[in-house]
């Protein structure tokens, strides 16, 4: 059996004596990139209230701008692997990662729905690259070490997106700009990723199968199932992060912070599951864990939708954060190791239906929110949490 040859990334990697940036074992430099790379995306969710108001629109038009993001993020992911293969991991990790900042910053600036959707296509083709990248990379150093370490890496997603949350919250209150914040997180994004990630070099190919890449990742039945789990768990993260800031406005009239806080409450209980959560998926079953998950997920959905506090809302988001923190890596991890295509192809498909569900749910339930209030967001969702708890029984089975 042939090793995979998607992509043949080590011509990319420079000799060690021309690499810079700290000293990190492949494992740390795994939980580096997940962490830049939602540092980048993060920064932009605390201010989207902010955005809107400065438009003047309401969140149907705001939603539907959103999905430039998605768009771009759709077109990457699908050609995903013959980008890669002739850009390597290494140096799209290291372009790529400042972009996803920078685009968002451009973003900031624009004046109405059309402008923010054009400038966001760019930042979610770069979104949908990484994706890629900082996934089969961590699937491969799982490989190589013998033990899980997936849920932890998503933790490190889950913590930068904590912290771009939480620093939005405080530059918010400060009566800074979404525009100058956003402006200064590109430069910091470049710094801190030549710093953690300079000395990155892809981790040795795992051996699957000879069959060559295609140009697209179609979506097998076997990963259809898979989505089918993530679905409820991608849709309700996306709400959390897209609305959980214009959700407290609108509903508690909350200051600034609360709004922002809102935001990085979700993220800081999902990135604590998480990092705990490889442990949990060993002792018991990615099934079990899964279900587990997924009911706790629900029942913060409901309380959200029937909240009558800020500290009950949050309560609510808390609870979606963990609800929502293990059932993608899970699938995930059930992509990489099917051995009927490649790790990247089988991890493509799933990363660009389940991602975009990420990216294009939550502004398609703008629609929802301005018709029937943003409360009924959240409930919206709730069918498809019965979905996932039907569908959990395929992160059990192997090919």
């Amino acid at each position: 059996m042939k090793t995979n040859t998607l992509p043949n990334i080590a011509r990319s990697a420079p000799p060690a004596e021309h690499r810079f940036g700290l000293h990190l074992s492949a494992e740390w430099r795994v939980f580096a990139a997940f962490f830049m790379y939602s540092f980048g995306l993060g920064g932009i969710f605390p201010r989207l209230g902010e955005i809107q108001r400065g438009m003047g629109v309401g969140e149907g038009a705001l939603g539907l701008a959103l999905i430039g993001t998605a768009a771009g993020t759709m077109v990457s992911l699908t050609l995903a692997s013959r980008v890669l293969e002739r850009l390597g991991y290494r140096r799209a990790l290291l372009m790529l990662t400042p972009l996803i900042a920078l685009f968002f910053a451009i973003a900031s600036w624009a004046t109405g729905p059309l402008a923010l959707f054009l400038c966001l296509v760019p930042a979610g083709m770069c979104v949908g690259l990484v994706e890629v990248v900082v996934n089969v990379e961590a699937d491969r150093v799982e490989h190589q070490l013998g033990r899980r370490i997936m849920n932890r890496a998503h933790a490190f997603w889950s913590f930068g997106f904590f912290t771009a949350g939480l620093a939005g919250a405080g530059i918010a209150q400060l009566g800074i700009s979404p525009q100058l914040h956003l402006a200064l997180m590109a430069p910091v994004s470049l710094v801190a990723t030549c710093l953690l990630l300079g000395r990155f070099s892809p981790a040795p190919l795992r051996e699957t199968t000879t069959e060559k890449a295609p140009h697209f990742a179609r979506p097998t039945w076997a990963i259809m199932a898979l989505v089918c789990v993530t679905l409820s768990a991608m849709l309700l993260e996306g709400a959390g992060a897209d609305w959980s800031a214009i959700y407290m406005r609108n509903v508690f009239e909350a200051d600034p912070w609360m709004c922002g806080l809102a935001v990085a409450t979700g993220m800081l209980t999902q990135a604590v599951t998480r990092f705990y959560a490889d442990g949990l998926v060993e002792r018991f079953s990615p099934v079990v864990f899964a279900r587990c998950l997924l009911t706790v997920l629900g029942c913060g959905a409901l309380l959200v939708v029937l909240a009558p506090s800020p500290a009950l809302a949050l309560l609510g988001l808390g609870m979606m954060g963990v609800g929502t923190s293990g059932i993608f890596p899970l699938a995930m991890s059930a992509a990489a190791q099917r051995t009927d295509r490649p790790a990247a192809v089988n991890v493509a498909a799933l990363a660009q239906i389940s991602f975009v569900v990420f990216l294009l749910g939550p502004p398609l339930l703008g629609q929802v929110a301005e018709h029937f209030g943003i409360r009924s967001l959240y409930g919206a969702c709730l069918p498809f949490v019965v979905l996932s708890l039907l569908a959990a029984g395929a992160l059990g089975k192997k090919k």
